[in-house]
């Protein structure tokens, strides 16, 4: 079991995941939002081969549309 810290709150995940998984598993769409892992932007392209592990720091920011 890893524990990571997701959007500011502790979450234990089975094993790691990719960030894709990840996105999958809490049902949110890759194309909505913007990843940043151990504070750094993970290109899109990327959220399939990049794992994360014990004690990684994840943000999700969901893009909102105004005027």
């Amino acid at each position: 079991m890893i524990e990571i810290q997701l959007n500011g709150q502790i979450h234990k995940l089975e094993t790691s995941l990719s960030i894709e998984q990840l996105l999958n598993k809490l049902l949110i769409d890759k194309k909505k939002v913007a990843v940043e892992l151990n504070k750094s932007v993970v290109p899109k392209q990327k959220y399939s081969s990049i794992k994360i592990t014990n004690e990684d720091v994840v943000e999700i920011v969901t893009f909102i549309g105004g005027g």
